[in-house]
């Protein structure tokens, strides 16, 4: 397949991502599945679902927990939103609605309806991270620790294809403090590799 087909295909695919109505029953505020990437893109951001702020934007990761991840990687926000290097699949693309703790788990009828579709229309992606544990879950079942800690400690085991993250929002924050290994041993080396890939 040419790159012109996979470009044309990779696109119907994306209209018939963002067109998706499988769960609109379940959604409070209804479908906006987000998604973003083109054929030539050389990271892939697996994420959770959006928040309720992406969901009236259309922008993934247009909030506090975007800062935190473009944060996380050293990217500034023109190259994190640069499709042709970036691209971004939530394991929900719609906002799922929000819970006593926080937002809903990401629809389950997502990620085995579109991820192996779409993943093999994104033939440059150097490296690919999973950030959360339902992505972590959905891509990693039987390789996952029991506890978030552990699976972030065991980072190294899932290269060079995967690279675990916990997910950036407020809720990591106390996390963060509890674990300063995360700053001091991971985040230069995914800097180091988002790096690389984008720039290939």
């Amino acid at each position: 397949m040419s790159d012109t087909e996979k470009t044309k295909d990779l696109r119907q695919l994306l209209a018939e991502i963002r067109a998706c109505k499988a769960c609109a029953a379940d959604l409070p505020l209804g479908p906006h599945p987000i998604v973003r990437g083109a054929a030539s893109a050389q990271l892939l951001i697996i994420s959770q679902a959006p928040g309720k702020r992406v969901h009236q934007t259309g922008l993934s990761f247009d909030d506090k927990s975007g800062e935190r991840l473009r944060c996380w990687l050293g990217l500034d926000r023109g190259t994190f939103y640069d499709e042709t290097r970036v691209a971004i699949a939530p394991i929900g693309f719609c906002y799922p609605g929000s819970g006593k703790g926080g937002d809903l788990p990401p629809r389950p009828e997502c990620a085995p309806l579109w991820h192996a579709r779409l993943r093999a229309l994104l033939p440059a992606i150097e490296l690919t991270l999973l950030v959360g544990r339902y992505a972590i879950a959905y891509y990693l079942p039987a390789r996952r620790a029991s506890k978030m800690r552990q699976t972030i400690e065991c980072w190294r085991d899932f290269l060079p294809e995967f690279f675990v993250l916990p997910h950036p929002s407020w809720h990591t924050t106390r996390w963060l403090r509890d674990n300063p290994w995360f700053d001091s041993e991971v985040l230069p080396e995914l800097r180091a590799r988002a790096a690389a890939a984008i720039s290939r």
